[in-house]
């Protein structure tokens, strides 16, 4: 519905505030208004100057809820106390002076004076399920320091799930989406991986110039199922090999430029190399790319691979934006240099065998050292006992029978005894005539036997040596 506002309206006090808004073609802007906390409850609107007043775009009493009506949209957040205005598919046209306010017993309104750009363009890009898309925004360069990010858009919410870049030049992450601002070119970059038939819609990319309103580019995202296509390859190689890689791609893009590229920390391609010419091999660096367009194939060299990484092959549409289509991992494996390792082998086999020798050497002297020590403590242990007891150690024997022979007359018992007489000659003072008084000594013979049990000698704690005695006995006759 247009309401026609005169003039008069338009000149009442009330319109406090004025900004300028820049959008670009085919693009949008968001505009923000803002209105004292009393009138939180009164209808709010949004309209374009005329020659006869203002034509009504959009009007609403609806509070905390977006509206819209056809390229517009008008949400009232009254905890805030500002209403915010969508204006969708710009064109040349658009440029000129709107009003937005609200109904009180006076009009109150904040003129805004939009100025429409040529330049951004909507785009519609495709992606594969499985695959990943990169998005590149070229924008002017008094645009470099705002703040960037992008949203998706549905019909009862204009913008959700979003990411915002760094004012530093690098990556910000949010789940499968990323964004980086690459300040020097003047270049914001999307990256989302993993793609599936759900991530299908329509995207913003927004420039958030002041607090009043910012600009935003818009983009279709189209994810297709396509089975003509490996989503991963996996390949082993040892250094220094060559690897081989066939990448096929779906027919809808057999003219366009394709890529091989290897991922980076950021999850973005690093050393890229391109082809856009049919059987014709390209070569930069270590890769070497050939597009067979008939038959849908790129195929891929590696020279002299050094390390494990990741590689994608993709297409590339337009200058904007890129495909990947197929995830390639490459695993590789160190080859040893035997003619470098023999040496370094003999050498530490040498050292190790040395090793061993000089501890078995030390443990053997360390064992003669212990013995030769408790050997010297027993020894000691030894003498200290044997001079503080004189103990003579003996064992249990059985002797026989020492029996004395004494000296009698064969007429007393009858019987004859060997003997030996020792006659000892006394000389007497008293007579010339020598009397002889006959000693008789008897001996008593011993005779030993050793048993088996027995030791051989008595020992003595006195260390004397070892003796063997016989028993004399005299007697007198």
């Amino acid at each position: 519905m247009n309401i026609i506002l005169t003039f008069t309206l338009l000149m009442i006090p009330g319109a406090v505030t004025s900004i300028s808004v820049t959008g670009y073609s085919e693009g949008g802007v968001i505009i923000t208004c803002k209105y004292e906390k009393q009138y939180r409850t009164n209808m709010k609107y949004f309209c374009r100057s005329i020659w006869s007043g203002c034509s009504d775009l959009i009007r609403t009493n609806i509070k905390d809820e977006w509206v819209n009506d056809g390229r517009f949209s008008l949400y009232d957040d009254t905890r805030a106390a500002v209403f915010t205005v969508i204006i969708r598919d710009l064109n040349k046209q658009d440029s000129g002076t709107y009003y937005c306010g609200f109904y009180a017993h006076l009009y109150a309104y904040t003129e805004v004076n939009l100025k429409v750009r040529e330049g951004i363009q909507r785009r519609t890009v495709t992606g594969y399920s499985g695959g990943n898309i990169i998005i590149n925004s070229k924008y002017e360069k008094e645009h470099t320091n705002r703040l960037k990010y992008i949203c998706k858009t549905k019909t009862t919410h204009p913008c959700f799930d979003l990411i915002y870049s760094k004012n530093r030049s690098e990556w910000s992450h949010n789940d499968r989406l990323s964004i980086h601002d690459d300040k020097t070119a003047g270049l914001l970059q999307v990256f989302i991986r993993e793609l599936n038939v759900e991530d299908s819609g329509k995207y913003r990319i927004i420039f958030q110039v002041s607090e009043d309103y910012s600009f935003f580019s818009e983009l279709n995202l189209d994810v297709k199922e396509d089975d003509c296509c490996e989503k991963v390859i996996s390949l082993s190689a040892t250094s220094g090999e060559s690897v081989n890689i066939s990448c096929r791609y779906p027919q809808s893009h057999w003219r366009d430029s394709k890529f091989f590229c290897r991922i980076s920390g950021a999850d973005t391609c690093a050393h890229e190399t391109s082809v856009n010419v049919n059987r014709r091999w390209t070569q930069e660096r270590q890769l070497q790319l050939y597009d067979d367009r008939e038959v849908h194939l790129l195929t891929v060299i590696i020279s002299n691979v050094t390390d494990s990484a990741e590689y994608w092959c993709g297409v590339q549409p337009h200058q904007q934006y890129k495909i990947f289509i197929t995830r390639v991992q490459l695993n590789v494996t160190v080859k040893l240099d035997i003619s470098a390792v023999s040496p370094l082998s003999s050498d530490s086999s040498l050292i190790i065998i040395l090793s061993v020798v000089l501890v078995l050497i030390f443990i053997g002297l360390l064992l003669m050292i212990v013995t030769l020590y408790k050997r010297h403590q027993t020894r000691g242990a030894d003498s200290s006992s044997k001079r503080e007891n004189e103990t003579v150690f003996q064992t249990a024997c059985d002797y026989e029978e020492i029996k004395d022979f004494r000296l009698h007359n064969d007429s007393d018992t009858g019987r004859s005894a060997e003997y030996n007489t020792a006659q000892i000659l006394t000389n007497t003072s008293d007579s010339d005539n020598a009397l002889y008084s006959t000693v008789t000594l008897t001996y008593a013979v011993v005779n030993f036997h050793k048993k088996s049990d027995c030791v051989d000698r008595i020992s003595f704690s006195n260390n004397q040596d070892y003796s063997e005695y016989a028993t004399v006995s005299q007697a007198i006759v």
